[in-house]
């Protein structure tokens, strides 16, 4: 796993821009933290920064290849899980290798298939092709949009990087953002291609880039596919099973220490107790708790239960040398800690202790493993979140995690009434919700109950599940680690999204097929578990520190973030019983320190006309 970035510009000589190259790259050291290269020619400028995972030595980049029409150089992030069986096919098609790389089997995948090399390829990847023969840049990523990759058109070419960073290093493009960007930042709808900066795009998940002379051309080579299915229930849990045993095995392949996520809930444990059974070696897992979380712990409307107990159900289970990560108040309210998390994500998500806590976590598993296995995304493929399940929700004519908690989501108390207004968030919503459902693709015969959990699964996995697949990555790669996450492997993807629902179902609870397909790995206990989320401190004194840092942002009186943000909100918020102020205050009052940092790190120009 590693950074990329690159520039294409026709009308350019890039031989002369070597300094904003490097300048380019550089802010890609996080996640390449072992290696950096940069390619220069002409009109095209490639650079890399690499996290060495398999074949330490020999898999530098920029990788080329000599041709007889021109040089074919790639820069490459992510793993290709089936690269072993794809080496050996490319090898008796006559190619050769002079490295045991992942990347150079996708570099001679590309000048064996072209394009179409993405079709082979079974893993998380985002990567960017210079193929001189045609002179044109091939941008290619995954189909679940695992690894980010980003696009910014210029008249005579393009940008690219792994992250907004590495464009926004380029003295070409203004930091603006718009009233579209903030309606995405605020929405959480994940419309597709969103980026918050102005000009800026993702390469859409399962979509090709292709830049040439003539400009900017898109292509779907993956989307999720509409099938019936026949399996009955036995057969079908069999498969799954099946699917995992497989996915898990390939996703442990490193050759270097790797660990699992483990918080005591299904999908992590499900991951450990698959990877436990594969490996000759003592599994290393590792979970993040708060001090005197579990001794204090209080049911909330979305956690029943703390998760220690759990998983030292699933470490003893499985007999691994597992660790506690303990974080105390003042760790996640340490304003460099926060500052940190802006930085990885380029935005103020506003998501506090979630995401800070995270970002602690995989810094402290990075002093130990280089490669993590997580149970993210079992969720959205199996159907386990509250909301899939609540029929208010469900049915709603909106998103249903938005319908489920109003409250929770309502992530516009900081924001000034007149921004509020331009912004029309409810037109907004509407039309992202209308848009996505139009894209869903039905099978004949379908109850309407089915059809709308096929129509539900689908949001889920093209627009939810990439925001925390974003979020992951972002706060992973800005220490280095590399989270490999086997639920969005596309064959279990495409498998468990067109079984129907009432297979999902099954023994009437939540995720039915993989409690089933994983319980012989799992102590009762978690086969027994409700769902919980990821955890959230409880600690009163969370809130308390919040409201005396936004203190002092109400004492910069001419600080710009308060352009968007409501002094009047801040002042009452900090005025509040820091032992009575609400969850949703809390939020409001993360989202606003959010807002203060991301101003002060990144300066940028707001135009906030309709």
């Amino acid at each position: 796993m590693c950074g990329i970035t690159g520039w294409v510009s026709f009308d350019s000589d890039l031989t002369r821009e070597r300094e904003t190259v490097d300048a380019m790259t550089a802010t890609m050291a996080c996640r390449g933290p072992d290696d950096s290269g940069t390619w220069v020619n002409r009109h095209v400028a490639l650079g890399h920064r690499r996290l060495a995972i398999i074949d330490l030595p020999g898999g530098r980049q920029p990788m080329s290849v000599p041709t007889p029409g021109g040089e074919v150089v790639m820069v490459y992030s992510g793993e290709t899980y089936n690269f072993s069986e794809l080496r050996a096919e490319l090898t008796g098609l006559g190619h050769r290798f002079r490295t045991g790389s992942d990347t150079e089997v996708v570099l001679h995948g590309y000048l064996e298939w072209g394009e179409a090399v993405a079709d082979h390829l079974n893993g998380m990847y985002a990567f960017a092709i210079w193929d001189a023969r045609e002179a044109k840049l091939v941008m290619i990523r995954d189909r679940m949009g695992i690894k980010p990759f980003y696009y910014y058109p210029t008249a005579d070419g393009v940008l690219f990087g792994s992250e907004p960073k590495a464009i926004l290093a380029n003295p070409r493009v203004r930091k603006v953002v718009d009233l579209d960007g903030l309606r995405e930042l605020i929405a959480f709808t994940k419309a597709p291609g969103w980026s918050l900066w102005h000009g800026m795009s993702e390469v859409e998940p399962g979509t090709i880039v292709r830049v040439d002379a003539e400009g900017v051309h898109t292509r779907t080579y993956w989307k999720l596919p509409a099938r019936q299915h026949t399996d009955d229930q036995e057969t079908t849990v069999g498969r799954v099973r099946e699917l995992l045993t497989d996915i898990v095995e390939r996703q442990l392949v490193a050759d270097v220490p790797r660990c699992v996520l483990l918080s005591g809930g299904l999908d992590s444990s499900a991951v450990t107790g698959l990877a436990a059974a594969s490996l000759d070696e003592q599994l290393r897992t590792f979970s993040v708790d708060f001090l005197g979380q579990e001794e204090n712990f209080q049911p909330d409307e979305m956690r029943g239960t703390p998760d220690s107990p759990f998983v030292r159900d699933v470490a003893r289970l499985v007999g691994s040398a597992h660790q506690d990560v303990m974080l105390d108040p003042g760790a996640l309210t340490d304003p460099a800690a926060r500052r940190a998390v802006i930085t990885a994500r380029d935005i103020p998500a506003g998501l506090g202790d979630l995401d800070i806590s995270l970002y602690l976590l995989f810094k402290a598993i990075r002093a130990e493993s280089t490669v993590a296995l997580s149970g993210e995304s079992a969720d959205e493929v199996f159907g386990g979140y509250r909301w899939f399940h609540d029929g208010r929700a469900r049915d709603a004519d909106t998103f249903p995690w938005l319908a489920f908690q109003s409250g929770f989501f309502d992530r516009l108390s900081p924001l000034r009434r007149d921004v509020v207004e331009k912004m029309d968030m409810e037109s907004y919503v509407a039309d992202q919700y209308a848009a996505a459902v139009a894209s869903v693709e039905h099978v004949d015969g379908e109850s309407e109950l089915e059809g709308r959990m096929r129509t539900v699964c689908h949001l889920h996995l093209t627009r939810f599940v990439r925001m925390l697949l974003d979020r992951k990555d972002r706060a992973s790669m800005a220490v280095g680690l590399e989270v490999r996450v086997p639920f969005c492997d596309h064959r279990l993807v495409e498998y468990v999204y067109n079984t129907p629902w009432s297979l999902k179902t099954f023994d009437g609870r939540e995720k039915s097929l993989l409690r089933h397909a994983a319980k012989h790995v799992l102590p009762q206990s978690v086969v027994d578990r409700v769902k919980s989320p990821y955890p959230s401190t409880q600690d009163p004194g969370y809130a308390a520190a919040l409201q005396q840092q936004a203190k002092e942002v109400l004492a910069e009186h001419d600080s710009p973030v308060f352009g968007v943000m409501e002094r009047s909100w801040l002042t009452e918020a900090v005025e509040r019983d820091p032992a009575k102020i609400t969850m949703q205050e809390r939020a409001g009052l993360d989202r606003a320190l959010d807002l203060y940092h991301w101003f002060d790190l990144y300066r940028p120009e707001l135009r906030l006309t309709s």
